[in-house]
């Protein structure tokens, strides 16, 4: 999942202002619970979303066939009370509780398959996580136009409480992705009555623990208990408001001065960790989050991997995580983070000056010479600006060469990334669930959140190899052979640093936010004591 925010810095002069609770801006009514959301969300229709703050929002008003604890260990039942796998892992069997959408109507079965093949129709270009669903028997063929009938897909309903799911090799993360918001259902007579305002407040219906109330940009999302939720008794909160934030001594101002009860790192000046490490209302965390640089392979001087690997070798990202982050974060060597379970990551790329200058050398830039335009182009954030100016720094002092900055608000930043338009663009990555694949799998050739230009045909061959494996050990292997064509031969991408989860929340008052590996904390789950 992309990560909007960052680990945030700012000036260290703010910070006897910031801890004093300077004044922050106009007060918002009230919620139960209030939240600090980063940007402003861009879509609600779970086929279309790719971020964080999307997810937030999505996970709270609607409801998959299963969820995750709030820890994010375990698979729990959702809108499926009960499932059964075949012996061959190939065959799911859904049984779907008796439950209604937002307004009343039965949930089926078949709203599933309505959603499932609204996100692999073809003409649903904007649909980047359609390869969720590559999983299942046809799915992919369909997605691509070759397979026009939809019945040859793998899904079924015999009756509107079961759904079948055929995969087309064993997939031991499918229960996870069931509880991602691409496998979200959507209601069909909702959709078909609004066209692209379905998710608009008064119009949307959904399934999940909460309804949208409100939605006003740059503003704020509200969001109401919904009365019609099949474990409503379990919803402890009435209300709940999400507010956008970029600005991180705005978010943090918000959090002293009580108008928002928990922020995340986005709204943590990380120059002022060391002070903040101490009360009892800071929170840390290990996380499956890797910050990372994508290279747009299409575009000089950066087509040329020799080019890619000699900016990755003299990145000195240890002078990032202990210069600018100072948080406990690791510098990163591989897109898959170490504490993904049951995965050992390959040798990435070192800190290596001397061989980087070599490589330029090698691609007709010695010292930096003749080196054409190139920029950086980051979302809105002043960790991000903070990242980029330093990388900025160090490839002057190691290579020679001078790289340009370039920062754009978050929906135009996800545009140019789509459209190729940026040279170096910066990103991050959240687990979708734990298994290296969610990282490894999006960089295949022409993958929906690949956005670098990049394939290569031995990379493909490993993925989709590894997605057929039923040895576990043999399976990993694979993916670890598939990372080292990522991370050390051909680079379209640059790991910078992993991630440690920080936030502010008082835990002796706000209950159901627990340390998760995925960084998610259901909104179904928190409560005021």
């Amino acid at each position: 999942m992309r990560l909007r925010g960052g680990a945030r810095g700012g000036a260290a002069a703010a910070a006897a202002v910031l801890l004093a609770a300077a004044g922050c801006g106009e007060k918002l009514p009230r919620a139960d619970f209030t939240f600090e959301n980063g940007s402003d969300v861009q879509t609600l229709d779970p086929a279309l979303m790719t971020g964080q703050p999307e997810h937030r929002i999505a996970n709270a008003i609607f409801e998959g066939l299963t969820a995750r604890s709030p820890d994010g260990a375990t698979i729990v039942p959702g809108v499926a009370e009960s499932w059964e796998i075949s012996p061959d892992g190939l065959r799911y069997t859904f049984r779907l509780r008796d439950c209604v959408w937002s307004d009343g109507t039965p949930l089926t079965a078949d709203d599933f398959i309505y959603s499932w093949r609204r996100v692999l129709d073809p003409s649903m270009g904007a649909a980047y996580y359609a390869y969720q669903l590559f999983y299942i028997r046809g799915a992919e063929e369909f997605n691509a136009g070759v397979l026009n009938d939809f019945s040859r897909v793998g899904v079924r309903a015999p009756d509107p409480r079961t759904l079948v799911v055929e995969l087309k090799s064993p997939t031991p993360f499918f229960l996870y992705l069931t509880s991602f918001y691409t496998l979200f259902p959507v209601n069909r007579a909702c959709v078909e009555r609004h066209g692209d305002l379905w998710t608009r407040p008064g119009k949307i219906v959904s399934n999940g623990p909460f309804v949208l109330a409100e939605w006003i940009t740059s503003r704020r999302i509200r969001l109401v208990r919904n009365p019609r939720y099949w474990d409503r008794d379990r919803v402890r909160l009435s209300t709940i408001d999400a507010l956008p934030t970029e600005n991180e001594s705005t978010a943090f101002n918000l959090y002293l001065t009580g108008g928002a009860d928990w922020v995340d790192g986005a709204g943590i000046p990380l120059h002022l960790v060391d002070l903040l490490r101490t009360r009892p209302d800071f929170h840390k965390t290990t996380i499956l989050v890797t910050y990372f640089y994508r290279f747009n392979v299409t575009r000089p001087p950066i087509d040329d991997p020799r080019v890619r690997k000699a900016l990755a070798l003299a990145a000195d990202k240890k002078r990032i995580t202990e210069k600018i982050l100072r948080a406990g974060q690791l510098p990163a060597t591989t897109l898959v983070s170490p504490s993904m379970p049951r995965y050992r990551p390959p040798e990435g790329l070192g800190y290596d000056p001397a061989e980087a200058r070599r490589l330029l050398a090698e691609a007709g830039y010695p010292g930096g010479e003749r080196f054409p335009e190139t920029r950086i182009l980051f979302n809105t954030s002043e960790a991000h600006k903070q990242i980029a100016v330093e990388m900025q720094a160090i490839w002057k002092e190691n290579l020679g060469i001078q790289v340009e900055l370039e920062n754009q608000e978050w929906g135009t930043y996800l545009n140019s990334e789509s459209a190729l338009d940026y040279w170096i663009s910066r990103a991050g990555w959240v687990a979708d669930y734990p298994d290296p694949n969610t990282f490894l799998d999006m960089f295949v050739t022409g993958g929906g959140n690949n956005r670098t230009g990049w394939g290569n045909a031995r990379y493909d061959e490993l993925i989709a190899a590894a997605g057929g494996e039923r040895d576990e050990k043999r399976r990993m292997d694979l993916l670890r052979e598939a990372e080292r064509i990522l991370v050390v031969d051909e680079v379209p991408i640059l790991p910078i640093y992993y991630y440690v989860s920080l936030s502010l929340y008082d835990a002796d008052r706000i209950g159901g936010i627990l340390p998760n590996p995925l960084d998610e904390h259901p909104l179904k789950h928190v409560f005021i004591r």
